[in-house]
């Protein structure tokens, strides 16, 4: 299949890499050249522009950070409309707003090309194993396409909705990954300031009901102070934002949600935007009056 591939930050550039070893024929773009020429060695073709990947795919697909790169990508000057054929797919696994995703869907349609919002969770480690989750918003026949294409990169891979349904689910993930970082590092806080023995603690709390994957792979990395970002604090806080706006729309409270979003953006202000969102502890910690720098 010719699949166009644009975006090769910590997810893209895995997704990417999966879609080459399954045999597709790939032609990438990413605004550092260097990430290209990275995948250029596996097999993949460079391009430079997004119009030179839509002028040889079948099959687009983007991992943005937010709506208007997508926007600037897919309709701006020299973007992947100005050559993408009709009949043509994009999928885009950026996590965006819901409204962004359906009208992204309308304008593409009325260029006889089909849309599918499929944002992605798993982390960097899910994408680099190839077993992300994958929700996927879209006509039907698109979604089919769309997931032919995304079993190269995910485990799961499910349709839940029109357009614009994809990053609703997206939206729901991100605030449960956010509450349950949040709660690690609150037990993680209190394991530390009262003497408890924190390995065997966390050893028992995995075999139990409050076992969880974040509980797993985040409280080792908070006690390592390892906050290298597989997923950054700015991003999260961009998604919990899109969250509430959602919220917002379906008229319901989500008041966590907004607790969390606070800590999230005191990280932020603190400078530490550019870390791991497990990075969450240290506005706890700061809170608590301890020392945000050290075990």
């Amino acid at each position: 299949m010719n699949i166009g591939f644009i975006g090769l930050g910590v997810m893209g550039a895995p997704m990417a890499g999966h879609l080459v070893d399954a045999g597709h024929n790939v032609v990438v773009f990413n605004r550092s050249r260097a990430k290209i020429e990275q995948l250029e060695l596996r097999g993949a073709v460079g391009a430079t522009s997004p119009a030179q990947v839509g002028e040889k795919a079948d099959v687009v697909i983007t991992v943005l950070p937010d709506s208007p790169d997508v926007d600037e990508v897919l309709f701006g000057a020299g973007g992947v409309l100005t050559a993408l054929r009709p009949g043509s797919l994009v999928v885009d696994c950026s996590t965006i707003a819901p409204e962004s995703a359906r009208d992204f869907a309308a304008r593409l349609a009325d260029r006889d090309v089909a849309f599918v919002d499929a944002p992605v969770s798993g982390g960097e480690a899910g994408a680099v194993a190839g077993t992300l989750a994958v929700m996927m918003g879209g006509e039907k026949d698109a979604v089919r396409r769309a997931g032919e294409v995304l079993d190269a990169t995910a485990a799961t891979t499910v349709h839940v909705g029109p357009a614009g349904a994809g990053q609703l689910v997206k939206a729901a993930n991100q605030m449960l990954v956010a509450g349950n970082i949040a709660m690690v590092a609150e037990a993680v806080s209190l394991l530390l300031r009262t003497g408890v023995e924190v390995d065997a603690a966390l050893t028992v709390l995995n075999g139990g009901l409050a076992a969880s994957k974040v509980l797993e792979v985040k409280a080792p990395k908070m006690l390592a102070r390892d906050f290298v970002p597989g997923f950054r604090v700015d991003l999260h806080h961009k998604d919990l934002k899109i969250a509430l706006s959602a919220a917002e729309q379906a008229r319901i409270a989500v008041p966590l949600t907004g607790v969390i979003t606070q800590l999230v953006q005191a990280l932020r202000s603190a400078g530490d935007g550019g870390l791991d969102h497990g990075a969450l502890i240290k506005a706890l910690e700061r809170l608590n009056g301890m020392s945000p720098d050290s075990p």
